[in-house]
């Protein structure tokens, strides 16, 4: 156990964080997304709920802010304009982690099954909640 480390953050997991580059994606999906199946490389953190494992990741990973839109939500098929609990979860994990309102974007789901497959890793959660799949745009550390 590291000191001030978020026990979520495994070796896997954060191997894949400092391997990551500026403009590549990484998606966290919920327990019924089909992650071995898709992922380049996949972490399996099971014992969490997605929004856990946003923060924990974004404790560590700036998101992009080249880009209009960091982060992306799964929307739900038939009413992309809803908003499930899980999406609020995550808005407020974002906006807590970045400290200041980062827009949650939407992508309609076989879109966001195909970003996924091209995104860097996956990182499956034990979110049993349906639509609880974001998808991350790693951006840049600068010296202060």
């Amino acid at each position: 156990m590291l000191k001030r480390l978020d026990p979520l953050l495994n070796a896997d997991l954060l191997h894949v964080l400092a391997s990551m580059g500026h403009g590549d994606e990484l998606a966290i999906v919920d327990a019924n997304f089909p992650a071995a199946s898709m992922a380049r490389r996949l972490v399996r953190i099971d014992g969490a709920g997605a929004p856990a494992v946003l923060s924990a990741c974004l404790s560590l990973m700036p998101l992009d802010t080249f880009v209009e839109c960091p982060a992306y939500r799964m929307e739900v098929v038939h009413a992309p304009e809803e908003m499930p609990a899980v999406a609020h979860d995550f808005q407020r994990a974002i906006d807590e982690a970045e400290r200041r309102h980062v827009p949650l974007g939407r992508i309609e789901r076989y879109a966001f099954y195909e970003r996924a497959k091209r995104a860097y890793a996956i990182v499956a959660t034990g979110e049993t909640r349906s639509y609880g799949c974001i998808l991350l745009i790693r951006g840049v550390v600068t010296s202060a």
